[in-house]
């Protein structure tokens, strides 16, 4: 799919830097959704794998009990990822300026975004870099709710209803060396006073796709 101008415009138009300067040490998405985030992950990294945690913050949401041989992060706070214990290395850069990425060729067994593909106005380029980063064969995970920081979402993606959201992250990845191999699309809840009932909280949206460079 291609991008227009508009696709990749956003409402606040200033560095991104100026806007990620300031630590956010809260979490952005809901109780229910890290929590199935981290199931998620618990099924599909194994505890040799070298991960890149990309668009990062001060959290990981990987599982607690496995420890796995490197995780690098990658974001926009060097406070923030400097607090994530769950990385053994990181580095700050705007994706959206800047898509090549300092990490050497087929060097990651897996990718991770979490609420981060929202931002980006190149996907394209960041998902082709990606392609470079990760092994051939291995996989890169995208998780989303619909929750974001508004003027920053390129209108791509805050005009488009959650399907269509998922559709896009879908064929951007496709036309970019890779190949969709599963979807996820679940609601979550969030139990309240005291477990007695529970009400429906953020979406869970996942794409896992893999790397299918060899033949691209």
């Amino acid at each position: 799919m291609k991008l227009s101008i508009y696709d990749r415009e956003k409402i606040d138009i200033a560095d991104d830097h100026i806007f990620y300067q300031q630590p956010r040490y809260v979490h952005h998405l809901s109780y229910s959704f890290r929590t199935r985030l981290t199931k998620l992950y618990a099924e599909y990294l194994l505890n040799h794998y070298v991960i890149l945690d990309l668009m990062s913050s001060w959290v990981s949401h990987l599982p607690s009990n496995i420890r796995y041989k490197k995780v690098i992060g990658h974001g926009m706070n060097e406070s923030e990822l400097s607090s994530n214990k769950r990385l053994d290395s990181f580095w700050v850069q705007n994706l959206n300026i800047k898509q090549n990425m300092p990490i050497e060729d087929s060097s990651v067994d897996v990718g991770l975004i979490v609420a981060g593909w929202q931002y980006l106005q190149y996907p394209e380029k960041v998902s082709l870099e990606l392609s470079r980063i990760i092994k051939s064969d291995s996989l890169l995970i995208i998780s989303f709710t619909n929750r974001a920081f508004w003027t920053k979402a390129p209108n791509i993606w805050t005009y488009s209803s959650e399907k269509n959201r998922i559709e896009y992250v879908n064929n951007v990845l496709s036309a970019n060396g890779w190949r969709i191999e599963r979807i996820y699309n679940e609601k979550t809840h969030d139990k309240k006073l005291f477990g007695f009932y529970s009400v429906e909280s953020d979406p869970f949206f996942s794409v896992i796709a893999r790397n299918n460079k060899s033949n691209y």
